[in-house]
């Protein structure tokens, strides 16, 4: 999803990282629950994923919601130049409400920061992910559900930083391949 005040097409396939990367830069990871958003955020170089906050989800919608102003100022207190929100799309690939849930959350904080990139990532597992990393370093899920969120949103995040750092490193590949070869040089295996 881009900022455009349309939002995501539900049931789309997710974003991938690409040729409209903003650079250099924060990011910004969230897992939009039911009951809490757990929110993460990366290095300045977009290498590693970090636990941020929780946030209790608002009864009210829309853009100007307590939790929609929060992750907003998250958003701007990091200074961040993307953010990632989770697309909870069921095994299968299908949508259904959490899919709609996220989707309408990411719209609404499209129109708290105009002119930042939110891409809806593919988050299938997160939550059982994250819930079984903390079980098996000790941490009990029942009384750290907000910790799971903020995992949850760690690995969303930490997902999208590394098929970033691929993509950049093909990208970065392919130029230097185009670029002997422009110059007539072809390099052999293993040069």
């Amino acid at each position: 999803m881009n900022d455009s005040a349309d939002g995501p097409a539900i049931g789309r396939a997710p974003d991938r990282p690409g040729a409209d990367d903003p650079g250099p830069g924060r990011r910004i990871g969230i897992d939009v629950g039911s009951v809490r958003i757990g929110v993460a955020s990366s290095d300045p170089g977009g290498i590693l994923a970090t636990p941020v906050e929780t946030i209790p989800r608002a009864k009210a919608k829309g853009s100007r919601s307590p939790d929609v102003l929060r992750v907003a100022s998250i958003v701007e207190e990091y200074d961040a130049v993307e953010i990632v929100v989770g697309l909870p799309r069921t095994l299968r690939g299908e949508s259904g409400s959490a899919v709609d849930a996220a989707a309408g959350f990411a719209r609404a904080l499209a129109k708290q920061v105009p002119g930042i990139p939110i891409r809806m990532a593919d988050e299938r597992l997160t939550t059982v992910t994250a819930t079984r990393a903390l079980r098996d370093s000790g941490v009990r899920a029942k009384s750290q559900r907000g910790v799971i969120d903020q995992a949850a949103a760690v690995a969303i995040l930490q997902g999208w930083l590394d098929e970033r750092s691929s993509r950049l490193a093909e990208q970065q590949n392919l130029a230097v391949q185009q670029n002997l070869e422009a110059q007539g040089h072809i390099p052999e295996v293993g040069e």
